[in-house]
């Protein structure tokens, strides 16, 4: 017997009208929608007419639904694997489901779509090639500080919040990476009272605490690049100025991206310019 396949489905943050016709008809045709919350599942399901049947799967049962979902699988049968909001196994269940179907030799198969690190990202105006997904912080205090610790990099870095922590969050950001720091502070992204604001983390206490409804909802934060970025773009140019000298702009641009990491696309601009 085939197997059946196992659909990763990235769903809404949010606005439900952001699913996509293909995460949709997915969703209609699967024998089975594992979900987070059947509950949240099933608004979306509701909305667009759609039929499915559902399972919970989330990080409470997610190893014992996993043996069955396995089962159901190996029978032919097909599964999507949806989380609450966004896309499945990043800071939400679905990593162990996913392991196991490779594992068991069984197709797995991304539908691509809605990520709140990936629009909070898009908003911030951080210009870099990569960027560090944090996802949660670690709740405990020592916990905590040695995860701020290793966040100080070249690249923009990716946090998620709860309401009931944002407040603090802020406050350790700024006394790890200090008042001048920028970050982008995304609440309820792609709902009604979404608020995107960039500013230095000496000022975002404030603008927390400016309206009581700014401590509810759902967070995203993307903190600015440390110091080590700029010496990266520094050393970018002029490793692009000695190649230059040497060899065509389109080698010179590829060169510095190889040995710098810096985007190759800029570099070959900056070659034109030179």
């Amino acid at each position: 017997m085939t197997p059946g396949v196992l659909y990763v489905v990235a769903t809404p943050i949010g606005n439900l009208a952001d699913a996509s016709p293909r995460s949709l008809e997915t969703l209609r045709v699967v024998d089975l929608v594992a979900c987070e919350d059947t509950r949240t599942t099933r608004t979306l399901l509701a909305r667009n007419g759609i039929a499915a049947r559902t399972v919970a799967l989330h990080e409470h049962n997610e190893r014992r639904a996993a043996a069955g979902l396995i089962a159901l699988l190996r029978e032919g049968k097909s599964v999507a694997l949806v989380s609450d909001a966004g896309t499945p196994a990043l800071s939400d269940p679905g990593a162990w489901l996913v392991a196991e179907a490779h594992r068991a030799g069984i197709r797995v198969s991304p539908v691509p779509g809605p990520s709140a690190a990936a629009a909070a990202l898009s908003v911030s105006g951080f210009v870099a090639p990569q960027f560090l997904f944090a996802g949660f912080l670690p709740a405990g205090a020592a916990a905590r500080r040695k995860a701020l610790e290793a966040l100080e990099t070249a690249w923009p870095v990716v946090i998620y919040e709860a309401p009931h922590r944002i407040a603090q969050t802020l406050q350790d950001l700024r006394k790890q990476f200090g008042d001048s720091r920028e970050i982008v502070v995304a609440r309820e992204l792609t709902k009604k009272f979404e608020e995107v604001a960039r500013l230095p983390l000496g000022e975002a206490p404030a603008w927390l605490g400016e309206r009581p409804e700014r401590s509810q909802g759902e967070f995203v934060l993307v903190l600015q690049p440390g110091a080590q970025a700029e010496r990266a773009a520094l050393d970018a140019d002029k490793v692009l100025e000695v190649l230059l000298e040497a060899v065509a702009p389109s080698e010179a641009a590829r060169l510095a991206a190889r040995i710098t990491g810096a985007p190759k696309n800029l570099l070959y601009r900056k070659a034109l310019k030179s």
